[in-house]
């Protein structure tokens, strides 16, 4: 799992943090009962807590005892230097997948045992994903995850088996048996594909990107339409942007402006 406040100990900053993990959890919005049903919290402690980060401008009310995550923690996020720079850097390459397949693209980075998404692309028309920016799902359920677990540290692997494989949909990867040996169908082919294994109806293929280390430290992904996606043809295209991008990151930490650990 990520970094959470869940486990910490039961201090009142610790107890804030946990609300918000909550309202960053999903889209929302959320109520104090089900904040309070999710943390475990005590009524009259949500109702402190969500004043008090009103106040502050990290929550938002909306509407009539409605809350979500506010401006300020937008600032904040978009203030971590590791996400700003790679994803800086990143955009250009990803608009021009997009102008070359006109599918969603995604960009995304190891966050504990999930996957985050740092930057999305779509048109009106595009297909429905579950992903968005900000969002983690799990490593094993999409092709970003897989990708990243394939080029990954080891223990990275070993986590999020020890963690469980939980299905999301009926096709997704439940056994560690059929994991490992997708990751291997990866690592020989370069990049993952993936049929409805984290939402039904669509498909992408994905590709990873490397900085200095062994190690991928993101991930490239068009995803498009199960029924219509022709994820051969989009295979040899995203791994020459994957490319380019894992040339631009390495160029810009030999003069010292990317630190690849910072990513990790």
């Amino acid at each position: 799992m990520p970094p959470s406040a869940s486990s910490a100990p039961d201090t009142a900053i610790m107890r804030c943090l946990r609300v918000l993990d909550c309202l960053g959890a999903t889209p929302g919005p959320h109520t104090p009962t089900t904040i309070g049903a999710t943390t475990g919290l005590p009524p009259a402690t949500v109702h402190r807590i969500l004043a008090t980060l009103v106040e502050w401008g990290g929550v938002e009310r909306i509407g009539r005892g409605r809350y979500r995550l506010g401006l300020h923690m937008w600032r904040l996020g978009a203030a971590v230097p590791s996400a700003r720079v790679l994803r800086d850097l990143a955009l250009p390459y990803l608009e021009d997948l997009y102008e070359a397949t006109h599918l969603v693209v995604h960009m995304a980075v190891p966050d504990g045992d999930e996957v985050l998404y740092l930057e999305k692309i779509t048109a009106r028309r595009s297909v429905r994903v579950t992903s968005g920016v900000g969002r983690r799902l799990p490593m094993h359920a999409t092709g970003p995850g897989k990708v990243l677990l394939a080029f990954g540290d080891p223990s990275l692997l070993e986590r999020v088996v020890e963690n469980g494989l939980p299905r999301l949909t009926p096709a997704t990867i439940t056994s560690e048996r059929a994991l490992r040996a997708a990751l291997a169908d990866i690592r020989r082919t370069g990049v993952a594909i993936s049929r409805e294994e984290a939402s039904a109806g669509t498909a992408s293929v994905a590709a990873p990107v490397f900085a200095e280390g062994r190690d991928a430290v993101a991930a490239l992904a068009v995803v498009g339409a199960a029924d219509s996606i022709d994820t051969a043809r989009l295979a040899q295209p995203l791994r020459t942007v994957a490319h380019a991008l894992s040339r631009a990151l390495q160029a810009r930490a030999q003069v010292g402006g990317l630190p690849p650990a910072s990513f990790n």
